[in-house]
Formats: structure tokens, sequence, C-alpha cells
């Protein structure tokens, strides 16, 4: 019998056709890639290279600092003015300054128990705590839930008010600028912010009142995040890393060199005559909190931030409640510094140095290069520098750099270091949408001002489990599968394979590693699936 080969089933004009298409496409890939492709990668290369240093003095600098902070500084309570408040029987409880707890909620139908139950817990003088709980719960079931919740702990004796808006205007900014024009807030001379799932121990304002007291040009006082849920899932421990880090190393140098930073948005005190003094509260970005703690600290107002005061809450664990958070927080910084960098080169209270931290190390490095470098590099010009022998990326960019700065991202969670190099690829894969979701806010594009309240389990998952119905998922394509990341698994593993193939620097290890890892997070395997 006559050998068969696979050419003889298809005609010959459309083999011929074939041949014709895929030499026309090799002659001009030849043509525009010496003079066209290769200079544009090796521009692409530098710039890279200069972003990622640009990163690596950063994170040495800061953890130089930190290490001379653990070392040599003092304790906040030796730094600045801090004494106890004591109960004087004869003033009685006017020795203690009245204090708003505001309380914003969308819909929190989980949680919204654990923080009002712990505000309504404090150790602190009934009759010098306001309680405000700020409703903007769309859903009427959700809403009546609350204030039930709000009147059962009134019949208590704790002054605790429930309020609503007519609009959403403004989201959460909106909602807290509300509620301190209310009438019985006039008297309040600091205000402390929880979201609906931060549980602060009762002797919180015991311990950060004192440095607002003392200390009259202090503005804020930031606590510490725990996190209630990081076992629950990886998802919910590479979170961890990630802001065990910022907590331990960015706020805490931040703090130490020029008592500022970026007020977290939760689980801190104010000042409330800082805040009327920076312009109350905007909705001009989606983070109302940064752009408020940017505007006090340019107006010479001092803040502070405690790691061993420290609140409870919850990561998100669901990926499709983390990509909305991940997006607001990487497009609002990159908007809020769109519109705020003239205006700090233009400030004349606060120093030239605190300009430059500002601007070049607070803004542009952590929250602009940060992700631009992640992605660009480690998902698109390393692998391109593949199909493209003629460009190298020198060892020291693409391996040894990289590994200093993970090391030094590490120190924030001693306990999850074996987990770093997966750390590494989840991070690569969220660097895709925080890249996304900067130049949104850069060049204040359509989903600018998008805000999604991230949504919170509480104990749903722990109390469903021992159902009979948890054996049933709630499953939805459109949330588990996500095209953007197996188009870049598509495309990482086509360059493994090539790199397996032909390359010289072994790659391709990385290469499939990262596939992995985008396919996992492209078909949604990752979080916490939740029970119908």
């Amino acid at each position: 019998m006559a050998e068969v080969s696979g050419k003889s089933f298809l005609p010959e004009a459309f083999q011929g056709r074939t041949v014709d298409i895929a030499g026309q496409i090799g002659l001009i890939w030849e043509l525009i890639k010496a003079p066209l492709i290769v200079p544009l990668l090796k521009l692409a290369v530098y710039i890279c290279l200069a972003m990622e240093l640009m990163l690596f003095i950063e994170r040495l600098y800061m953890g130089m600092v930190i290490i001379l902070v653990k070392l040599f500084w003092q304790k906040p309570e030796k730094r600045y003015n801090w004494e106890p408040i004591r109960e004087d029987l004869e003033i009685g409880n006017s020795a203690f300054p009245l204090v708003l707890i505001q309380i914003p909620m969308f819909n929190e139908r989980e949680v919204y128990k654990i923080s009002i139950g712990a505000a309504c817990n404090l150790s602190w003088p009934t009759d010098r705590l306001v309680i405000q709980v700020l409703d903007d719960s769309t859903d009427p079931i959700i809403k009546d839930m609350i204030e039930k919740e709000c009147q059962r702990w009134a019949s208590k004796g704790i002054n605790i008010r429930y309020q609503i808006r007519e609009t959403r205007g403004g989201y959460k900014a909106g909602a807290l600028k509300e509620g301190l024009k209310r009438d019985y807030v006039k008297d309040c001379e600091y205000v402390t912010i929880f979201d609906a799932d931060f549980r602060p121990e009762p002797d919180f304002l015991r311990r950060a009142v004192p440095f607002l007291i003392n200390n009259p040009r202090m503005a804020l006082v930031q606590a510490r995040w725990r996190f209630v849920n990081s076992d629950e899932c990886l998802m919910t421990r590479m979170q961890e890393m990630s802001l065990d880090y910022h907590f331990t190393v960015e706020q805490e140098v931040g703090s130490a060199t020029h008592a500022f930073f970026g007020f977290n948005g939760t689980g801190g005190i104010w000042r409330i005559a800082a805040i009327n003094e920076a312009g109350g509260w905007k909705d001009r970005t989606t983070v109302e909190d940064m752009d408020l703690a940017v505007r006090a600290g340019l107006k010479g107002w001092k803040f502070l931030y405690l790691g061993d005061l420290q609140v409870k809450s919850e990561l998100p664990s669901t990926f499709k409640a983390f990509r909305y958070q991940q997006h607001r927080w990487s497009c609002g910084p990159a908007n809020l510094f769109r519109k705020m960098v003239m205006e700090i080169v233009r400030n004349k209270k606060v120093t030239l140095w605190k300009k430059v931290y500002v601007i070049y190390s607070f803004f542009f490095v952590r929250k602009i290069i940060a992700h631009m470098v992640t992605f660009f590099f480690f998902c698109v010009v390393l692998p391109l520098t593949i199909l493209v022998p003629e460009v190298e990326v020198p060892k020291w960019g693409a391996i040894y750099i990289p590994c200093i700065i993970t090391a030094l991202n590490s120190v924030g969670t001693p306990r999850s270091i074996h987990l770093l190099f997966y750390w590494i690829l989840f991070e690569n894969v969220m660097s895709l949408h925080r890249t996304k979701a900067t130049f949104i806010g850069l060049l204040e594009a359509k989903r600018a001002n998008e805000w999604v309240v991230t949504e919170k389990l509480g104990d749903v998952l722990k109390n469903k489990s021992n159902t009979k119905g948890a054996k049933k998922f709630r499953f939805n394509i459109g949330d588990r599968i996500h095209l953007l990341e197996l188009g870049f698994a598509g495309f990482l593993f086509f360059c493994g394979c090539y790199d397996f193939l032909y390359g010289k620097n072994n790659y391709f290890i990385y290469m499939f590693l990262q596939t992995i890892t985008f396919s996992i997070m492209g078909f949604g395997y990752i979080g916490t699936i939740i029970p119908s």
C-alpha cells in the first residue's frame, strides 16, 4: 500500500495557498523584526528595568528604615505626649471627650451586627459616645434588620442613631459627610470610622484618644487591621501577605519619618477640626479616605500609626469581590494623583522633602510603578524576549532583584514564607487588573468612578456548612470564566513551549507555572465557593 501523507488529504491549491500565507507572514516578520520589533522591545526592556530599580530602591529604603524604627525608635507613647484618661469622681465623665462612631453600611446582611455590637461594647462612658449607623442599603428587608438592631441597643441605654439618605450620592464619602452635619454631633471632637465587618477591642478609644488630646496638631490615629478569615482559603492567605507588608512596613515608615500616610478608610480616629480644615469628605475619587489624608497632610496636620492597636476585619473570600476591591484600590489612587499632583507641588505649608515623599514614593512608585512593572515586565516583556532572542534581559533584572524585592515583601507575614513563590505568581496575575485600573484612573476613563461595595460573608460559610443543603453550589459562568486571564495563559504557554524548544535561559519553568496560575484564576478556581 502506498504511503499516505497528511498533505494528501488537502487539495493542492489549498496546500500551496497555506505555504504562501505562512511564507508571507514569515517574510513580513523578518522585514519588520530588525528595524522595528527589536528596537521597540529593547526600549521596553530598558523602561521596565528602570521601573524595577525604582521599586527596588524604594523597598530597600523602607526596609532599612523599618529596621531602624524597630531597633532605635521610641514607642509612640514616648515619642508623643500620651497619658491615660483618668476618671474623676468630682467632674464625672467630663474628662472624656465626646466621640462619634460612624458605621457606614450598604446591604450588609451577614455582618451588620458585628460592627454595631463591637462599637456598643467599647469601654467608654455611654454619655460621651454617639454611635451613628449610616445605612445606604437598597434592600428594605436588610434596612429593617439594621434598624431593629439599632433599636435593640438603644433600649439598653446606648446612644445609637440610625440614619438613612434619600439618595446614595457620593457613596461612602457622601454618607460620612452627611453624618457629620447632624445637630447631635456638633459637640463631638473626634470621629471614629468602622466598616461593617470591623470589630475593635473594647479598649480601642482609651488607647487611641489620648494621643489626640495631648497632641493638638495630630489629626489621625490609625490602627492595624487583623483578619479573622485569613486561613479560609489560599486567596485570603495571599491577601494577608500583601496587606501585612503594607501595615508592617509602609504605614510604619510613613508614620515614623513624615508623620504622614494614607488613611485606610476604617479602623482610625480623626480630629473633626482637621477634617473640616482639610475641606471635609469629597467624592471626586473612589478613595475618599486617601483624598482626605493627603489634603489634611498638606495643611500641616500629623498622623500616627499604632501597629499594636489592632482591629479585626474580614478579607474578600471570593475572586469576584476581590477583583472589584482591587480595581477600586488601584484606580482611585491613580485618579487622585492626576487630580492632586499640581496642588501638592504648589503647596507652601509642607517641606520640599515631604512633597517629594508624597509625589514620588507614596503615589508614583507604590501606586503606579509597582503595578505596571510587575505586569509589563514579567507578563509581557520578558515572555516576548523569548520570541525575539536578539533582545536579552540581564540576569540581575530578571532574577536577582525580583528575588530581593520578594524577600523584602515577606517580612510582614513570616508564617506564610513557605507560600512566597505562589504569592509571586498570584500577584503577577492580579497586576493585570491593577495595571488596567491604574490606566483607567490616570486617564479618568469610563470605570474611573465605579464603586462596588466589597461583598462580606461573615460566618455564612461556617453556618451553612453544617446544613444539609451545603452540597449545592451557585454557579454563574460570567463570574467563573475570565477570558483575559485565559488569554494570557495561552500567550505564556506558547512562549514557554518556544523557550523549551529553542531557548537557552530556562524561562519556560516560570512560564509554565505562571500559565497554571493564570488558568486557575481564569477558570475561577480560587477563593471560596459560596454554598447556595
